[in-house]
């Protein structure tokens, strides 16, 4: 590889053949090379055996004598394409100029290798091309009407000694530039110029060659676009010694000069004005210069927007190029003269307004009797804005009904008056508003409370929408230009201004009703001096002292003030000790009752006195609470919760204010037995698999009790986490009558809870595996048996958790592992040492024969 590496110097491989006349560039470059990026270059030439120096990139004198004028006129230079390549130009070339054309470059490597030089022969033909438009005739001027047909011809003929062919390209000068229409390249392929592949694929353009080597361009179907300049442009091809395709000269003729007329469709008018009931006159103007036979065929089109296309608009009326006319019965359409069309509307309304346009299309007749279109064009939209016929009325409300209080009624008169030209096809709806009043400038935003189409469909705003329904606001129209709105039952959230619009409608000539005017009240506030209400609730301890088993009873008394014939919902509340654990949240719901004196017990669980609590209506205004055979648990202040309601609409009961009463406080003075609860376990530490025992442990400290005045709810808890973060979860729980009640566990381990003594508890969790681990701890209800035989409840008692600790015991879990492991290698070991016995007793066992030796005694030394 480094021994063929070197410099290149290329050059085309020849003979370049080329025309008299002509220009001529022959490229030269290097590659390969060491040294500066940009190479020089030396141009010579032969005729026969010496080369002659022509011009150099690098050295003004290097040219010789008898190339000095050409290369000073500029007639033969070198055009540098890149730092490695050059082209020699000669301009205007000539027979003497054919022979042989050597390019070198100067040595900038530091070793010389490669080629230096390169030789390319260059052969000048004759001039055999000729070009010329139709019988010799110089360029002729066409004017045509569009949607015309035209034919253009140019010959093209070529007496080279070289086999060549010939390029033929139609063009068509746009502005100050030629643009290819269509050719017939030297490879004998259509090639449909720039934006006319559509054109030529439907036929609209043709090339067809023809006699005495013409060739005829055929256009139908004329635009404006088509109107200017033409020529024919040929080109003379030579396959060069490399196979591709060389252009050696062109040349142009202009063939003709088109001019296309544009046929233009307008509308006479510009923007038109109508007034409603009135006619609307437009006139389709179809512009062209066609004087022989043609019919128009006119469609005319309505659309709401000047942006809209065919497809979107709206076809009024049409003509097709019989005259025959389309259908209408309000719309005409007419031949006015033979270019001109008339629309006719009569009644037109304001569902009319928008924008009309026309189409037109010209059609001429064909040989065989049939027609063709030509041409399409479509006019600008013409906008036309119909104004409605308004009439003229005032709108006056007055409030027939005023409320002085909260619930009284109210009741708005909206009246039209003054009305002035209006017709049988008027028609008046009615919207109500509502407009919350503020004492200053702020702006607020109106709220529809209902409104009324034109086919009397009321529609529901939010604001009014449920109470309409049912029934609390009446729409109604008293006369024929009064409408009313009633509130049966006004509230304090109905305090504000109220206005109504009162709605034009006007019937179209579809039966439809279209809005035409709307005219707005003066607003009318309703507003009432209103005071706050007052509620005040007493709770009075009939019996001061009472002890355990006793009922508690108490009453709460209700006044209040400014709530007009007023109903009381009471509830019933306790706050237990902190130290309660059946309710740490402090207050509990335990029985109410409702304005309709319904009762209903709240958040009273205790299954065993669901009758002990009692609430009644003694009065209207006062309420009595009994609490019977009280327990010590039921310590705590009780209070009264009373709501007043005041009669609302349909029935409805509205609340008005809320009240609570002063607290009373039960607190029993016993000096029965403290209880108290510790939990123990010999072994908190245990592997899995093991049997985890808990004790909870009850001891009594003063009045010593007999077991069987006393008894104990049980419950295990436990906390899965070091630091008593997380919500405890049940494990099991014991009650007083000996029913054992377990939680959902979803591990293996199981749980088991018995009472071994009157004042132990045992939990027990068999097959304690690690979830088990965590924070243990009993809950503990004592319940302690009265001298009157009343059994009475203690509050819960806690003990102070024992935390669960369960460990793995590695010898247990690899012991089934390891001896799994020994088996299986033991047989696997035996196994193979009897498949190598066998293998070797029986498969490869071999007979070996020894070679028998002869046995002679030595000779003794004396014989010898």
């Amino acid at each position: 590889l480094a021994f063929c590496r070197g410099r290149i110097v290329r050059v085309p491989k020849g003979p370049l053949i080329r025309v008299v006349g002509t220009e001529v560039a022959i490229p030269c470059s290097v590659s390969d090379y060491d040294g500066p990026s940009e190479q020089n270059f030396d141009w010579e030439f032969s005729r026969d055996t010496d080369f002659v120096r022509i011009v150099s990139t690098w050295d003004s004198t290097f040219t010789s004598e008898e190339y000095q004028k050409r290369v000073g006129r500029g007639d033969i230079k070198l055009r540098r394409s890149s730092n490695d390549a050059v082209e020699l130009v000669i301009r205007n070339i000539q027979p003497a100029d054919q022979g042989r054309y050597k390019c070198s470059t100067p040595s900038t490597d530091a070793t010389v290798q490669g080629n230096y030089d390169a030789e390319v022969q260059v052969k000048v033909i004759s001039d055999g091309l000729s070009v010329s438009g139709s019988k010799a005739r110089s360029s002729t001027s066409l004017r045509l009407s569009e949607g015309d047909s035209f034919k253009l011809r140019c010959s093209a003929v070529t007496t080279s000694p070289e086999h060549t062919h010939l390029h033929v390209t139609w063009q068509l000068k746009s502005g100050s530039s030629w643009r290819d229409i269509l050719s017939l390249t030297h490879e004998g392929k259509f090639q449909p110029g720039p934006g006319y592949e559509e054109r030529y694929r439907s036929g609209d353009i043709r090339l067809d060659t023809g006699a005495n080597d013409t060739y005829r361009l055929s256009v139908s179907q004329a635009s404006s676009a088509d109107g200017g300049a033409y020529r024919c442009l040929v080109s003379e091809w030579v396959r060069g010694a490399d196979g591709s395709w060389q252009k050696i000269q062109e040349k142009s003729v202009e063939i003709a000069t088109v001019s296309v007329q544009r046929t233009d469709v307008v509308i006479s008018t510009s923007n038109v004005s109508v007034t409603e009931r009135d006619s609307l006159d437009l006139t389709c103007n179809i512009t062209t210069d066609r004087s022989g036979i043609f019919q128009a065929e006119v469609m005319w089109y309505f659309s709401a927007s000047p942006d809209d296309t065919l497809s979107d608009a709206q076809l009024l009326l049409s003509m097709d190029h019989d005259s025959v006319v389309s259908d209408s019965t309000l719309i005409t359409l007419s031949h006015v003269d033979r270019n001109s069309y008339r629309l006719l509307v009569r009644d037109v309304d304001v569902e009319d307004s928008g924008y009309y346009f026309c189409e037109a299309a010209i059609w001429v007749p064909l040989h065989n009797g049939s027609w063709h279109k030509v041409v399409e064009r479509t006019s600008a939209p013409v906008s036309v804005v119909v104004t409605a016929l308004e009439p003229d009325y005032d709108v006056f409300l007055n409030a027939s009904k005023t409320p002085k209080f909260s619930d009284d009624p109210t009741e708005l008169d909206c009246r039209i008056t003054n009305v002035q030209d209006t017709e049988a096809n008027i028609r008046f709806t009615v919207s109500w508003y509502y407009r919350q009043h503020l004492p200053s400038d702020d702006v607020v935003a109106e709220e529809l409370l209902a409104s009324m189409d034109a086919d009397w469909t009321l529609l529901l705003g939010d604001r009014g929408r449920e109470r309409i329904q049912n029934g609390e606001i009446i729409l109604s129209k008293k006369s024929a230009d009064t409408f009313s709105l009633r509130i049966q039952w006004t509230s304090e959230s109905d305090r504000g201004d109220y206005f109504c619009v009162i709605s034009a409608w006007s019937r179209h000539r579809n039966n439809s009703w279209v809005k035409s005017k709307e005219v707005t009240s003066a607003s009318v506030n309703i507003f009432w001096a209103t005071q706050d209400y007052t509620l005040t609730v007493e709770a009075v301890k009939l019996k001061p002292f009472f002890v355990a088993g006793h009922t508690f009873e108490m009453t709460c008394k209700v006044s209040s003030k400014n709530i007009k014939t007023p109903r009381y919902s009471v509830l019933i509340t306790a706050e237990k000790p902190l130290t309660d654990q059946s309710n740490p949240n402090g207050t509990t719901r335990i029985i109410s009752l409702n304005q309709d004196s319904v009762v209903r017990l709240e958040d009273w669980t205790d299954q065993t006195r669901v009758d002990g609590v009692v609430l009644e209506k003694v009065q209207e205004n006062e309420f009595r609470y009994r609490m019977y055979q009280t327990q010590i648990s039921d310590a705590g202040l009780y209070r009264c919760v009373v709501t007043a309601w005041s009669p609302g609409g349909g029935g409805m009961w509205r609340e008005a204010v809320n009240g609570l009463s002063n607290p009373i406080q039960i607190d029993f003075q016993t000096s029965g037995p403290v209880f108290n609860v510790s939990v123990h376990s010999d072994s908190p530490t245990i592997y899995q698999g093991e049997v985890a025992d808990l004790l909870c442990i009850v001891t009594t400290e003063g009045m010593p009790l007999e077991p069987d005045d006393m008894s104990f709810d049980v419950s295990w808890f436990a906390v899965r986490s070091f630091a008593l973060d997380r919500e405890p979860v049940l494990l099991a729980s014991l009650d007083r009558r000996g029913i054992v009640t377990q939680s959902r566990r979803n591990g293996s381990s199981d749980l088991s809870l018995e009472r071994i003594s009157p004042l132990e508890f045992r939990l027990r969790v068999h097959g304690c595996e690690d979830h088990d681990f965590g924070n243990h701890y009993c809950v503990v209800t004592p319940w302690v048996r009265s001298a009157t035989g009343v059994w009475q409840r203690e509050p819960d008692i806690k003990a102070k958790p024992i935390f669960l600790s369960v460990k793995m015991d590695v010898l247990d879990a690899f012991k089934y592992p390891l001896l799994i492991g020994i088996g299986l290698a033991t047989v696997i070991g035996l196994l193979s040492c009897l498949i190598g016995y066998c293998s070797s007793r029986w498969c490869c066992k071999k007979e070996v024969q020894e070679t028998r030796r002869e046995r002679r005694r030595l000779m003794s030394m004396e014989m010898d």
